[in-house]
């Protein structure tokens, strides 16, 4: 099988490791350098670091455009990957592969089609997620299904933690997958289930309410940590909150307020109080809730 892979992000390199060790990866398109940092220096992708380490041609695009299309077209390859790549794949790039795309989602599909399915599965409560490979087509992640894996969600697992433990077990999937396709061994079924969308989390989505059940709120900041980073107005100022768990063994609060409880500082919530561990205030470090309290020299805030 000879392959062109898409992707951009750092949990799409586990994916493209594993199927250049065992595939003809002819080359990878991946978005433009991004500038990052306080500098704002250009970045190649990640994707585009491993790529070049790997001695596979690049394509850098932002958009799928008929100069792509043409460039993908004259790698002559059998199928198309994409892993997080970022953007729209349309006719006729669609079918420039013998055997079209397919895409590794990190969900079990047709639950969570969208740009954040592991972040929407944590702040909605689900117990259990996965990956699926599926056929690629124009409508939004609605393709057949190559294969799926299901995996529990740890009480405690973040996004970040829980992308970067489906990256190392999806790109084993999803070699196995290429495997089955190219030799025939593996047929594809269409979806079945009840739809969710899961569209890409805005700074909106990262305002913790503390109105909610400890248990929403804590879903919430496991499911936008790290990105976009769950944030609540303490005092009129924004603090990033990095770190809480519910504190369950202490007395309720009114929903916000913020009070120290020996070391451990507690804000209120609908049910049983959140425990802050780590925070970043603007303008300082991170540092632990704790070493913020004391400096803030406060009996009680208002978190909004």
């Amino acid at each position: 099988m000879r392959l062109v892979f898409a992707g951009t992000p750092a949990v799409a390199v586990p994916s493209l490791t594993t199927l250049a060790a065992r595939f003809d990866v002819a080359g990878v398109v991946t978005r433009i350098d991004a500038p990052l940092g306080r500098k704002r220096v250009l970045t190649p992708s990640p994707v585009a670091t491993a790529a070049d380490e790997l001695g596979i041609p690049v394509i850098k695009a932002n958009r799928l455009d008929d100069d792509v299309t043409a460039r993908v077209a004259a790698l002559d390859a059998d199928l198309g990957v994409i892993v997080a790549y970022g953007g729209l794949v349309r006719e006729p790039l669609l079918s420039t592969p013998r055997l079209g795309w397919i895409n590794l989602h990190f969900s079990l599909l047709p639950r969570w089609r969208g740009a954040a399915p592991v972040q929407w599965s944590i702040i909605a409560g689900d117990t259990e997620t996965g990956a699926t490979v599926f056929q690629l087509v124009p409508g939004l992640d609605a393709g057949a299904v190559w294969s799926m894996s299901s995996t529990p969600i740890g009480a405690h697992e973040s996004a970040g933690a829980l992308l970067s433990r489906l990256s190392l077990s999806g790109a084993e999937q999803l070699a196995s997958t290429v495997a089955g396709i190219g030799d025939g061994t593996l047929s594809a079924r269409e979806q079945e289930g009840e739809v969710t969308l899961a569209p890409k989390l805005g700074i909106d989505d990262a305002h913790l309410d503390f109105s909610q059940d400890v248990d929403a709120v804590y879903r919430r900041l496991r499911g936008v940590t790290p990105e976009p980073g769950a944030f609540a107005e303490i005092d009129g100022a924004r603090m990033k909150i990095l770190d809480a768990a519910p504190a369950r063994d202490r007395p309720r609060l009114d929903p916000g307020v913020v009070v120290a409880d020996g070391s451990h500082v507690l804000v209120g919530t609908a049910g049983a109080p959140l425990e802050l561990l780590t925070v970043h205030p603007a303008g300082k470090k991170a540092m632990a809730a704790a070493d913020w309290w004391r400096g803030a020299g406060a009996e009680r805030m208002i978190a909004r």
